[in-house]
């Protein structure tokens, strides 16, 4: 290690400070509304070091630690994203977080150390290092789910942890498998020994394949491995839900792409590969949107949700054949602007959830009834965030489905491209329903509350991320661009 192989992993370093200085800080103050500020302010550290290397790798990608950690403009995307992310989670708990009582301090701390582990795998070139920074991951977040200390919240971190544990050593067992036939570990060389060797065909690494597919499956709630996550989203605090529903999705996404580009050439993949890809998509869309319906918890609802979210993210990895005239990137291009609309989307929907939840201590959607007089801001931003999972103009849903549908009918998979659009328009039913109930139902409560009744703090990350979700839904150019750059820095 050198200072260079430092200086590249310096974000990741540096948010790893900033949780250990939360936790200092928490020893010594005995006013814990200063806790999210101190974490707020302190990310702008990580924040520069990434735009440093952001401006640095404009010629071309660095790597370090002997090849097994690599930055470049797909690495800089995802980090971009999970810190923005969590800034607007961390933003949105201010007022919940005081049910933690005296532990705020590790609350905001075991945020940063996932969100360290999240910016870890979008870099990994490695097996090994990409196995640490899921397990960095996934430790704190079941700790998270966990945090407060009720029966479903119990459950939900033991249950994340079970099947998080069952998930990674069917994931590592796939690893195994693909280094004792390649003979490396390194994504670049297990690439080059299949091309060599004519592994392409071996019954025995599409064994491995199909088992790392099953592992990752797991980290993005894909059908059938989406069992954990409405007992886990509804158990644990909502502010961790929302965490994970958005920053964990979009790592297990940056890490899927970077795996399967560079070591199986997913960008050369057989028809064989889309098709089945395609298959998983439209039954996670359907199975999500289907079992949505019948949810009256709207975290529950939220969880099934970002199953059918995963399956429309799933019709850019189907999307990697062009036909002749296609934009071969079109499909991953698809998939980071899905995936930064859908963090702007989401984040807004939780946000919203967090402050009435914490409110009422109710997560039902009745929960919600007439919102809209108590707090128009609120049921304002919760019915653009609806309307934009839906994929309604003009939100940046709208675009991003537009995108993700374009190219699956590039490449030939126009069935796929149907059943996106049936799907979203039954997920409209308990999208709608949610803004039914905020303008046309009574409030339960007589007296007129105000929008700081809410936290301001989860107010100011709604309005945050809806005017993201609104402005980029207009103008999708900027994402467009920097997620065009990042999938050429990936496959280049």
């Amino acid at each position: 290690m050198n200072l260079q192989d430092i200086y590249l992993i310096s974000p990741e370093i540096g948010i790893a400070i900033v949780a250990a200085f939360v936790i200092i800080i928490d020893l010594f103050v005995s006013n814990k509304k200063v806790l999210p500020v101190v974490a707020l302010v302190t990310l702008l550290i990580p924040l520069f070091l990434t735009i440093q290397l952001h401006l640095d790798t404009d010629i071309g990608s660095k790597t370090g630690f002997s090849g097994t950690f690599q930055v470049d403009d797909f690495a800089i995307f995802f980090k971009y994203l999970i810190l923005g992310s969590t800034a607007i989670v961390i933003l949105s708990s201010t007022q919940y977080a005081r049910r933690f009582g005296g532990h705020q301090g590790e609350y905001y701390a075991l945020i940063l150390f996932s969100a360290a582990g999240m910016m870890l795998l979008a870099s990994s070139m490695e097996l090994i290092t990409l196995y640490i920074a899921l397990e960095l991951t996934a430790l704190p977040s079941a700790a998270l789910a966990a945090f407060i200390r009720q029966r479903k919240s119990a459950e939900a971190g033991i249950k994340f942890l079970v099947l998080s544990a069952v998930s990674s050593a069917v994931l590592l067992y796939g690893m195994v498998l693909v280094y004792g036939l390649t003979g490396s570990s390194h994504l670049n060389e297990i690439a080059s020994s299949i091309t060599n060797n004519g592994l392409g065909s071996s019954p025995a690494l599409l064994f491995g394949i199909v088992l790392i597919t099953a592992g990752f499956g797991f980290k993005i709630s894909a059908v059938p491995f989406q069992m954990w996550a409405p007992d886990v989203y509804e158990g644990a605090p909502t502010p961790v839900t929302g965490f994970l529903s958005v920053a964990s999705k979009a790592a297990g996404f940056a890490i899927i792409l970077r795996v399967f580009y560079t070591s199986f050439g997913l960008d050369n993949a057989n028809i064989d590969w889309a098709n089945m890809m395609a298959v998983l998509s439209a039954i996670s869309m359907s199975v999500g949107n289907l079992i949505a319906i019948r949810q009256n918890n709207i975290k529950r609802m939220l969880a099934y949700s970002t199953v059918a979210q995963a399956g429309y993210l799933m019709v850019g990895l189907a999307a990697i054949t062009a036909l002749p005239g296609g934009d071969d990137n079109a499909g991953p291009i698809g998939v980071l602007f899905y995936l930064a609309g859908y963090a702007m989307t989401n984040l807004a929907a939780f946000s919203v959830v967090i402050a009435v939840s914490n409110k009422t201590n109710n997560d039902s959607i009745n929960s919600f009834s007439g919102l809209a007089r108590k707090s128009p801001l609120l049921a304002g931003a919760m019915a653009l965030a609806m309307i934009s999972l839906i994929g309604i103009p003009p939100t940046v849903g709208f675009m991003a489905k537009i995108y993700l549908f374009s190219a699956a009918m590039d490449t030939g998979l126009e069935w796929l491209a149907i059943v996106g659009v049936i799907n979203s328009v039954i997920s409209a039913y308990y999208y709608l329903r949610v803004v039914k109930v905020m303008f046309l139902s009574s409030p339960k409560e007589n007296e007129k509350d105000s929008e700081t009744s809410y936290g301001v703090g989860a107010v100011s990350a709604a309005v945050i991320a809806m005017a993201g979700t609104f402005l980029f839904g207009i103008y999708p150019e900027p994402i467009l661009r920097i997620a065009h750059t990042a999938i050429d820095s990936l496959i280049g």
